[in-house]
């Protein structure tokens, strides 16, 4: 039906760009752009549905999404008690309790604009609601297609598994999110060679911090030999401060040695799609992969890594931003 001719394009444009590189935000849009068509194009069919499919169908894109923002944002609120417990007060640990605190205030500014009736109070509210919507949409976007990105799987052999860093504890010591990522990266290595294929050169990557005793590198390294790797089979990049420079000079490292090599990236789940985008723009020849992460800490970690994907667009999100500010307060001029 014509109805769905812009969820099949959106969906086909989705599709090619995921052939082209699964590491493209894009792919996240046209993926949410093709959920929304498909919703839209479903509710302008529900008059020539089944009474009971009817139903069913204005619960799920209309009824199930508003109780879900709720029981969303209770989730969020008790996630973040839970982190202030566990891992303290800093900003950091209590993103996942402002968001939640976020969405409540706006759930109260809306029902109070649709109550009181008053433009002058109306027009503001209305300008965040949209301003909301749009950065909702892309955290959903984000979120969803990084979810997909998960599932990506070693197909084949692969010269390099690369390793990121992410600071060590008391000095010298991997710490339980580390750990998570090197012990991904032993079996992506340990299945190889049980396949018969040549031992994959395991790449450690971190610098020195000012309160380390040692490079996050060489704490990996030594984690990993302790663990049953090859001495011989594990090598270190030691000068990097950030993920990008450990995915750029990693990339240095493997193309000076194997010219056309093939790698994998490990880091936690949470930081797999980000990672994933800076790997493309460093060159780096592979996919990266999520180890797990403890369930607790996961919603504030993906919240800060979507507020980084968010401003490093910064160009084009905040003048949609401005943009839609200025229309709400046009829009309210006009109505005054």
């Amino acid at each position: 039906m014509l109805v769905f001719a812009p969820a099949v394009l959106l969906f086909a444009l989705f599709w090619i760009s995921v052939r082209e590189d699964r590491r493209r935000f894009r792919n996240a849009v046209y993926l949410g752009l093709t959920c929304i068509s498909v919703s839209v194009a479903l509710l302008a069919q529900i008059r020539h549905l089944p009474a009971g499919t009817a139903e069913v169908v204005a619960v799920a894109v209309l009824a199930l999404p508003a109780l879900g923002v709720v029981a969303l944002a209770f989730f969020l609120i008790a996630n973040g008690v839970t982190m202030a417990r566990k891992e303290g007060r800093a900003l950091g640990n209590l993103l996942s309790l402002l968001a939640g605190l976020a969405i409540v205030a706006l759930l109260v500014l809306t029902g109070l604009a649709l109550s009181v009736g008053s433009t002058g109070f109306t027009g503001p509210v209305v300008t965040v609601v949209l301003v909301a919507l749009y950065v909702s949409f892309l955290f959903l976007c984000f979120l969803g297609y990084a979810f997909l990105y998960g599932r990506i799987r070693v197909r084949g052999d692969v010269d390099f598994v690369v390793m990121l860093g992410s600071g060590l504890v008391g000095g010298d010591q991997v710490p339980p999110l580390l750990a998570s990522r090197l012990r991904k990266g032993l079996r992506i290595y340990e299945a190889q060679r049980a396949r018969g294929g040549a031992a994959p050169v395991l790449l450690t990557s971190g610098g020195k911090g000012s309160d380390e005793q040692v490079a996050e590198a060489r704490a990996m390294a030594d984690w990993l030999i302790a663990r049953g790797a090859v001495a011989e089979h594990v090598r270190l990049e030691d000068r990097s401060r950030t993920t990008e420079e450990n995915l750029r000079f990693s990339e240095r490292i493997m193309a000076e040695a194997v010219p056309g090599y093939r790698c994998v990236v490990v880091t936690n789940n949470f930081h797999a799609f980000r990672a994933a985008m800076m790997a493309r723009k460093a060159r780096v020849n592979g996919q990266v992969l999520g180890s797990p992460t403890a369930a607790y800490f996961w919603p504030s970690a993906t919240i800060r890594e979507f507020a980084a994907v968010f401003m490093e667009h910064k160009v084009v999100n905040l003048a949609l931003c401005g943009a839609l500010v200025v229309g709400g307060a046009l829009l309210t001029l006009a109505s005054v």
